[in-house]
């Protein structure tokens, strides 16, 4: 990597645009699902299953009109008077229905047009009838029931937590920054670290993922504190790298023991098979 001279200037690492992106992605999503199952919850699953008994009363209908005028003596007036006496056989627990349903609810009018009927056509008659109302023309299979409707309020719930949860991380990170001067680190969360009280500097994780550990200790006991270059500064070369210059800033200041590299369990693991390979081989 680049190695950059101290300045006497602070090297101030504010929270990245990559950051920001992610947590404000990530508060959207959130939020989003937050209102479709309030949607759900609230009307959705309900104004569904409405839909589905009404749908559900068109081929009864068809077929009861059939059985009726079998013997051809079905007319217009005896057809409506038995029809207008129908109603749309709704579930025990109308709790999963609308709240604004004017229950009992009287067959739809096309049900009742003898005319219309005559063609035995029920499903152009719902389409025809569901288009009007701006109904769904495709009901769902079956009926969402209250444990269902009730699974979308526990998950709104659960969506609203968890935006409230990342609003708050992403708050807090806008409020926070690192800074280097000359003789001491600000770390994020506020904790002032002088250079002479470091002891350990573990940068294993730093070509990677930009993350690093300093361990430290002062008249106030031990510590561990954790730079994060990816959220604060960033290493973009168009902002001449915050995260590297602040990173350059602290190991020029630096007089502990230093981790830069360990090997890996998997690494051990390659070497030492390899280690075996060469035993066998030699004897």
């Amino acid at each position: 990597m680049t190695k950059y001279m101290s300045s006497p200037q602070p090297i101030v690492c504010k929270p990245t645009r990559w950051f920001l992106l992610r947590a404000v992605a990530i508060l959207l999503m959130f939020v989003v699902f937050a209102v479709l199952f309030y949607r759900d919850g609230s009307t959705g699953y309900r104004e569904k299953n409405l839909v589905y008994y009404l749908h559900a009363a068109f081929e009864p209908a068809s077929r009861k009109f059939s059985e009726m005028n079998a013997d051809q003596k079905l007319d217009p007036a005896s057809w409506e008077e038995y029809a207008s006496a129908q109603r749309v056989e709704m579930p025990e627990d109308t709790s999963i229905l609308p709240a604004d349903a004017e229950l009992p609810l009287s067959w739809p009018e096309p049900l009742r047009d003898y005319d219309r009927m005559k063609g035995l056509q029920w499903k152009k008659l719902w389409q025809d009838y569901s288009a009007a109302k701006g109904l769904d023309i495709y009901p769902p299979e079956k009926p969402y029931d209250s444990r269902s409707i009730r699974a979308q309020w526990i998950v709104f719930y659960i969506c609203v937590a968890l935006s409230v949860v990342v609003l708050f991380f992403l708050v807090r990170t806008l409020l926070r920054k690192v800074i280097a001067d000359e003789e001491i680190l600000v770390t994020a969360d506020g904790r002032r670290i002088a250079y002479s009280d470091m002891h350990q500097l573990d940068l294993r994780r730093w070509y990677t993922k930009g993350i690093a550990h300093i361990a430290y200790e002062n008249s106030a006991g031990k510590g561990r504190a954790r730079i994060d270059g990816l959220t604060y500064g960033g290493f973009s070369k168009e902002n001449d790298q915050p995260a590297e210059r602040l990173m350059e800033r602290i190991r020029s200041k630096f007089s502990g023991e230093l981790i830069e590299y360990a090997q890996s369990d998997e690494d051990a693991d390659d070497e030492d098979a390899q280690t075996a390979t060469d035993i066998k081989t030699q004897a």
